[in-house]
């Protein structure tokens, strides 16, 4: 195998493994969901979705990623979460 396709498969195992985190984000998020209606609570805690929009974009920044796309991934990614919780 060349030096290219080596990479990609690298970087195939590396989206494996963001897939399996995002089922499993899902799945506890699924959790929380119930919780929340158990308790009469509002799905969007515009406060919590600040706080990890701020703990990502800082470890974003230890690793030197853009500060910005970090931030609009991880907004989709609360938004995908969001809307199992309903």
């Amino acid at each position: 195998m060349d030096e290219l396709g080596r990479l990609r498969k690298k970087v195939d195992k590396i989206d494996d493994k963001i897939l399996n985190s995002l089922s499993e984000r899902v799945e506890i998020c699924k959790a929380i969901g119930g919780i929340k209606k158990t308790k009469g609570l509002q799905i969007r805690d515009t406060s919590r979705e600040n706080e990890v929009y701020k703990r990502v974009k800082a470890k974003a920044a230890e690793s030197n990623l853009d500060l910005e796309q970090v931030e609009a991934i991880f907004r989709e990614i609360v938004n995908m979460c969001s809307a199992v919780q309903e």
